[in-house]
Parts: structure tokens; sequence; C-alpha cells
């Protein structure tokens, strides 16, 4: 079968131990695994880190890559595959796809039955498949925010596939949403989406219930200044830098929680794909490249240009 996968660990040039080309079909490890037939796979910057090596050594490969996707079960039922699986040889308890088994990035992968979560039928293959990872990571961290409590939401570094979730969701739910990008030319999109988009680091009009943390570092000391009395701080990524300042008077002061949170459980996926369905929400797809260039969705990754998701077409 085709597939995207890592061959080599290059922490200087993932792009290189990234081969697009022939591997085994899978083999379901257990009697309740099934084999899905994959339509559409969507990117994330954890395909990245993977071909440097981060969650991934060398001693794993091959490894085909890939944790977003949107394909068909062997009854013929559309769905979306849930990338987390309970590992209990993982300290974190759980690992996704293309970590320790087979990826998305491939005609066919196995996943667990529980995994998979019916597919609206008001979404395409490509906007279904962007939904396991950022998609869900950003409706998780508006859910432990208690967003349906905050009248405001600040997003720091809108463009990234969390983040620009993250925007799309809280518009859609009723809230002000104010959104920070460096770049005139994101700010611009964003605010296309319905948010407020702000330069980075500039003074907001009010405080903030809720502020959705993906930059780290860079942002942090402005994402405690935008809180509100009470607000809170829900932090799933740190793309800038893991070390950030806090201001800790400001915490007691304002009773603030800085809170941690990462992917989501199935429940909630399927809970999100709902929410898709009914609203007329739609993920922001910044490009669809048929699987053959999937070398080139990689590249489009890497360069930081991005705006939403990147997706494979594997019926092309």
């Amino acid at each position: 079968m085709r597939a995207a996968y890592a061959s080599a660990i290059n922490p200087d040039d993932p792009l290189a131990g990234l081969i697009v080309g022939e591997r085994p079909d899978p083999v379901p490890p257990g009697p309740d695994w099934v084999t899905v037939d994959v339509r559409a796979s969507a990117l994330n910057h954890h395909d990245l880190w993977s071909l440097r090596g981060v969650g991934l050594p060398a001693k794993r490969l091959p490894m085909v890559l890939g944790c977003d996707a949107a394909g068909v079960d062997p009854a013929g039922t559309e769905v979306v595959i849930h990338a987390v699986l309970d590992d209990p040889a993982d300290p974190r308890g759980y690992s996704l796809l293309s970590e320790r088994l087979p990826g998305t990035f491939a005609d066919r992968v196995a996943v667990p039955r529980a995994n998979l979560v019916p597919k609206p039928k008001e979404l395409s293959w490509a906007e279904a498949a962007c939904l396991p990872t950022a998609w869900l990571t950003a409706y998780r961290m508006l859910r432990t925010g208690r967003v349906d409590e905050a009248d405001a939401v600040l997003v720091q570094g809108a463009g990234g596939g969390v983040a620009t979730a993250a925007v799309v969701l809280a518009v859609a739910l009723g809230k002000r949403v104010y959104a920070t990008s460096r770049d005139a030319g994101k700010r611009a999109r964003i605010a296309e989406l319905g948010a407020i988009a702000v330069e980075s680091g500039v003074r907001l009009p009010e405080r903030v219930g809720v502020v959705i943390e993906t930059v780290g570092a860079p942002t942090f000391p402005h994402s405690l200044k935008c809180a509100a009395h009470g607000g809170r701080i829900v932090v799933s990524g740190a793309t800038g830098g893991a070390e950030a300042t806090v201001n800790l008077r400001r915490v007691f002061a304002l009773q603030l929680e800085i809170l941690g949170t990462s992917m989501g459980t199935a429940t909630e996926l399927a809970e999100l794909a709902t929410l898709c369905a009914e609203r007329g929400i739609r993920p922001v797809i910044d490009t669809v490249f048929p699987f053959a260039r999937a070398r080139d969705a990689f590249a489009r990754l890497e360069s930081g240009a991005v705006f939403g998701k990147l997706v494979l077409d594997h019926t092309a």
C-alpha cells in the first residue's frame, strides 16, 4: 500500500527521513481492532517532530506517520479516527498513532474499533480528517476553560491548527474572540473568521475569561495580563518555548487558573463532530494535496506559512 513514513531521524533536516512509497498492509494486533480504508488524512506539527526523533526513536523505524484521518470501516461505515491509544508502556498512559503503531498516512490503518467515530454526512472527507488532533485539542481546551462561563476569549498565535480551530469554535459559541498574530496577513485572515485580530502583546480593551495558549514563553506574560479575575489560561503547547515567566502575584491576586490539557477522548471527538454538523462549523483548510504530493505538504508545514490545516487526499 502507499504510505508516507519515517525512514530515518534527522533533527536538523526532518524531511530528509521522509519517504513516500510502499509499505506492507497493517495487521490488526487484536480482535477488537479493525482496518480502515483511509480517504483523507491531515498533517500536524507532531509529524515533523516525529521526523526529528521526538517521541519516535530510531529503533521503531520505519514508521508510517500521521494521527488524523477519515475513512471507511469494514462494514462500509464512514468514520473519523480517534488517534489516542491506551498504552500502559508509555509514561503518559497513552500514545498516538505513529508513535508506537503505524499511523494514518497510508491507504489503510489498523485501529481499535472503539476509536471509530461516525463521520457526519455534512462534512467532506478533508474536513472530517482535520478533527481528531488540532480541532479536538481546541475543543477540549475551550471545555476545560469552561468557555460557557466566559464572555470573551483570547487565542494566542492565531494561524496554527489549534489556534485557528479555537477561534472558529469560540466564535460559533457566541463569544467575543480576540486573536493575536505577529503576521499582518494572518491577522487579516483571522478577522475574516469573526475574531478581533490584534498584534501580539497589544493591550486588549477588556480582560477575558479564557485564554487559549499554545505558543508558550513568548506570549505567556501577555496571557497573564489579559486574564480577568478568576480567568482560566488553558495550555496545550509551547511551540515558542516551554520555559515561561509567570508573575505569581498576578496569579494569586486575580485568582487565576493555569490549566494543562492534551488531545481529547473519543466521546469528545464525537461531540465535536456533532457540533460541527449541527452549527455549520467547518475546519479551516490551508491546502489539500493529492497523496502523491505528501512531501510538498510536509514542506509547506515546515515553512510556517500555513493558515489552517494541510490535508492529504487519498482518493487522488
